[in-house]
């Protein structure tokens, strides 16, 4: 409702169509999946995100087109700085998402995704005497292509997911 405010502010204005607007998210939500409520662990539900860019129409860009390839948020800043023809600084760890607003697909994209969760709870300690752990150790990086997830704990055992096979991620291999 509120970026439909903001759009319809926008074209009262006139601005509309020259505007870039970049709307997206920092998780998703469990939603009861796994049991779960909120964002937690390693699961794809808090972990894949929305990501809507419209382009200013004089841009030229697509309009409407999805793309079903691996994007990381760290795309976003590359993305933007590239759109407005500044240079991208070389600390941005993320690739421009340009040539997909233009309808082409880059060569040599990623094939895969990877992040971090940090889990530990400095205030009520939940997962850390549950599991034995002190602060430092509650984190988790997690590394998914198409077929596998694999999830990398400071210093608990990792987990393996086949996700041709399930795709709900019910079994650790």
């Amino acid at each position: 409702a509120n970026v439909g405010r903001v759009i319809e502010t926008l074209k009262q204005e006139g601005l509309y169509n020259e505007t870039m607007i970049v709307v997206t998210s920092d998780h998703g939500e469990q939603m009861g999946d796994h049991h779960l409520f909120g964002k937690l662990g390693f699961y794809d539900q808090s972990f894949h995100i929305p990501l809507m860019i419209k382009t200013p129409t004089s841009f030229g860009g697509m309009t409407g087109r999805v793309v079903d390839a691996f994007t990381e948020s760290v795309d976003v800043t590359p993305t933007i700085l590239h759109m407005l023809g500044l240079e991208i600084p070389m600390q941005c760890d993320g690739a421009s998402l340009l040539p997909w607003l233009q309808g082409e697909t880059p060569e040599r994209w990623r094939d895969a995704v990877h992040w971090l969760f940090d889990f530990r709870d400095l205030e009520n300690e939940g997962p850390e005497p549950a599991f034995g752990l002190d602060h430092d150790e509650c984190s988790l990086l997690v590394y998914r292509d198409d077929s596998f997830k694999y999830v990398h704990f400071a210093a608990l055992p990792p987990l393996l997911f086949d996700l041709k096979n399930d795709p709900h991620e019910t079994r650790n291999l």
